[in-house]
This record gives structure tokens, sequence and C-alpha cells, in this order.
């Protein structure tokens, strides 16, 4: 955001794409006031750094020249596509999804909207209101935080499963009409928490909310999908999958991105790191570093 650039002391660096703050009713010139420069995609894509918020869909890899750092969501353990391009382009990338100060997510507020974000739109979906609906959250995380406090202000029953819980919502998951996942699921496993098989079991019209949205991952039958078409029915049950909900308020996470990111920027640009930044490089000049990505791989006998 133009305010949060006036913490940083060398905005002539920055480069803004034209018409980057259009959806939030930002101009160029706006951003021109406070010293940064506007630019067009290739003048861009041609910098040292590039901030891009959802890196995984990143559809510019063959223009890049080699060993740029990239800066954003990565998710570069189970991305396999996003991160053969960062290995082979011989990038360096700095997930956002890995920065932890003092232990707590720097976006822990993001990850809270994802699961407001999600329950507010899928239930449009559902042909029930929530108060109608008895609500099972995998997860206890932040964003099972958000899902939580919209469900329980419109008066849903719910009841949370936490990791050492699983077992249990196995057994339960068919008393439930809705099912939101909100779990950080462990990369290496190979096994479901809810499989094809498990959806003949569930009430009829039951919906799964999948806020994780982990292809391959826990939940078989989910595939992501988007904010304009966000719905698909398997076997009778309505799956939810969409990526990136937060996307759906974009006001309210560029703030929370903006006061998180600002502060980082004017280490970048002298080249230093933090502790905190360098604990999140996950590839270096092409090579991994985060060894789950390896494990990943390897497990699913992907080439590393």
């Amino acid at each position: 955001m133009p305010a949060d650039l006036k913490q940083v002391a060398h905005p002539e660096r920055l480069y803004f794409e034209q018409g980057y703050g259009e959806v939030l009713g930002l101009s160029d010139e706006d951003y021109r006031a406070m010293g940064v420069n506007i630019a067009t995609r290739d003048e861009v894509l041609s910098c040292d750094a590039i901030v891009d918020v959802k890196l995984g869909f990143a559809d510019y890899f063959d223009q890049l020249e080699e060993g740029k750092l990239l800066i954003g969501w990565a998710h570069a353990i189970q991305d396999v596509k996003f991160t053969d391009g960062a290995i082979a382009g011989k990038h360096t990338v700095v997930a956002w999804e890995e920065l932890f100060e003092g232990g707590r997510y720097i976006f822990y507020r993001n990850r809270e909207v994802a699961g407001e974000a999600a329950v507010l739109q899928a239930y449009q979906h559902c042909g029930k209101m929530p108060y109608e609906t008895r609500v099972a959250i995998l997860g206890n995380g932040h964003t099972a935080k958000g899902a939580m406090r919209i469900l329980h202000g419109l008066g849903a029953e719910v009841d949370v499963y936490g990791r050492r819980a699983e077992a249990l919502f196995r057994e339960k998951m068919v008393d439930y009409d809705v099912l939101v996942n909100c779990i950080m699921w462990d990369t290496t496993r190979t096994d479901r928490i809810i499989y094809r098989e498990d959806l003949k079991r569930l009430k009829k019209g039951a919906m799964i909310i999948d806020v994780s949205c982990d292809p391959e991952l826990e939940i078989e039958t989910s595939t992501p999908t988007t904010i304009d078409n966000p719905v698909y029915t398997v076997d009778g049950v309505i799956h939810y999958a969409v990526d990136n909900t937060p996307a759906m308020f974009p006001h309210t996470i560029t703030k929370v991105l903006s006061t998180g990111f600002a502060p980082m920027l004017d280490e970048l640009l002298e080249g230093h790191t933090s502790e905190m930044v360098q604990n999140a490089i996950v590839i270096e000049d092409g090579i991994i570093k985060d060894e789950r990505i390896t494990e990943f791989r390897q497990a699913r006998g992907l080439t590393v």
C-alpha cells in the first residue's frame, strides 16, 4: 500500500507493474507519489527480485533470466510444476508461508481470512443456513479460527478435530452436514483423511469445504476450483475447494500483506537477509534447501 512505502528508505529501487493498485481503487500516480517506478510487465520481470503473491500461478518462467530472487507464496513442497521451474531457472525462492517471527506466522491474519471467506462463499452453495447445520472443522490453527468465527456467529453447531483426533473424526464424519478442512497436512504422508469411498457414508447433500486445498493429499476427491466456479459434486457430496479465498477481500488482505512485508523491503534491497528471511528460503540458486520438498518427491517417486 502507498502508505507503507513511507518507511522504505530506497523506494526508487522498487518497480510496480502498471495498474498494480487498480483493484483497490489506487492509481499509478498514487504509487509514483511515494517515489517508486511504474513499469511494464517486461520491465518488472527484468528486475533482480520479483514479488508475486501467488508464485505458484507464475506463467512467466520462460521470460526470466537465470538466478532471480522470487518472493511470495510458493508452496514449493506440493507444487511440483512451480518447483521444477525454479530449479531449472536456478532461482532463489523466499516462501512467504515460511516467514515466522518469534514462532508466530507473520501473515497469520491471512489464514484467518481464508477460513472466513471460504465459509461465507461456500454456504451460498449449500442450500442451508449455517444455523441449520452441524459442522466438523479439521484442524485448530489460524484458518480454523477464522472458519469458526463465521460459523459460530451464524449459529452453526461446531465440533473441532485437531491432529490427535483424526481417528475420531473418521468415525464421526457421518454425523455432520458440513466438513471444513483447515489442516496443515504433513506432506510426507501418503495416506488421506477423507477417501472417495467415505463419501458414500456421508449425509445426503453434505458439503466439504476444503480451505487447505491440497490436491493429491488429505482429501482424495479435492481438486482446486476458482472464485467464479467454486463447487462441484462427487457422489452426491458438494465440494468447495477454492484456492486463495482471501482474494475475495482484496482490501483486507492487501493491508495484512503490506503491513507485514514492507519492513523487510530495505534489507532485501540492500542484499541483507534476516534470520527470519533466511529460514524462509526453500530453494537457493536452483538447489533445494527445504528437506520436505525432497521427502515429498521421494515418497511419490518424483525426480529430486
